[in-house]
């Protein structure tokens, strides 16, 4: 039987590489995305996980993007799961933020997300399957001050994924969204939230379990919008 493929487009320390092992530990043949693959290799060598592929490709440039997805054909298969978790943001307020950094942010989390859920879909639709999974958050859903660099990256994201859904589903592809209301424990929220005492975050390994089981789900009763938070957040 041919081992699955699962992609995981913006892979880092934490949820990102919590992602590559868990569809990994499902005998599934792993390509983990990242633009700087130099520190996977050494969190891969640490782990001892020669099993996940490492790959390099900027998700908000269209050429790296179509040419990775046709490697990842030509030598893998077409994907069954393509999970798109990459992001960048910087804070700040619409006074002092700068035009090129609201662009950066866009692109990597709104513009990339079109051009991973695109090539995607392109590969699936001629096995009408898959599964392309979105990773959102709070900012998904409102914008706060202070956080529009993320915010409106986010809400488009969240608009590439509904508008897919609605046209992809009927194809037989399974394309949802995932709200993590909450930090993700990883060096780099924690230190983002150093001011905070033991501040309560959401485990990679467990948002990775989620993801897992949304791509278990049976076609009779597909989730859409699914929101993961602790059990402390207050919601």
């Amino acid at each position: 039987m041919k081992q699955e493929v699962a992609v995981i487009a913006g892979v880092g320390a934490g949820l990102g590489w919590a992602l590559a092992k868990r569809f990994s530990r499902a005998g599934m043949r792993v390509a983990a995305v990242a633009r700087d693959v130099d520190k996977l290799k050494e969190l891969a060598d640490a782990e001892g996980s020669a099993d996940i592929r490492l790959e390099r490709c900027d998700v908000a440039h269209p050429a790296e993007v179509a040419r990775f997805f046709e490697r990842v054909e030509k030598e893998l298969g077409v994907p069954g799961i393509v999970v798109f978790n990459a992001g960048a943001y910087e804070r700040g307020g619409i006074l002092e933020s700068e035009p090129e950094t609201f662009e950066r942010c866009w692109r990597i989390g709104c513009f990339g997300s079109f051009l991973v859920g695109q090539a995607a879909a392109r590969l699936m639709v001629s096995k009408r399957a898959g599964t392309i999974l979105f990773t959102g958050a709070t900012a998904s859903l409102r914008g706060s001050a202070g956080f529009i660099n993320l915010a409106a990256p986010k809400f488009g994201l969240r608009a590439v994924a509904q508008s897919m859904a609605r046209e992809l589903g009927p194809q037989g592809i399974h394309v949802a969204h995932v709200i993590l209301d909450g930090q993700i424990d990883s060096d780099r929220d924690h230190r983002l939230l150093r001011e905070q005492a033991e501040p309560s975050m959401l485990p990679p390994d467990d948002i990775a379990e989620a993801y897992y089981q949304l791509h278990r789900q049976s076609r009779g009763a597909w989730t859409h919008e699914l929101d993961l938070r602790p059990w402390s957040e207050k919601f």
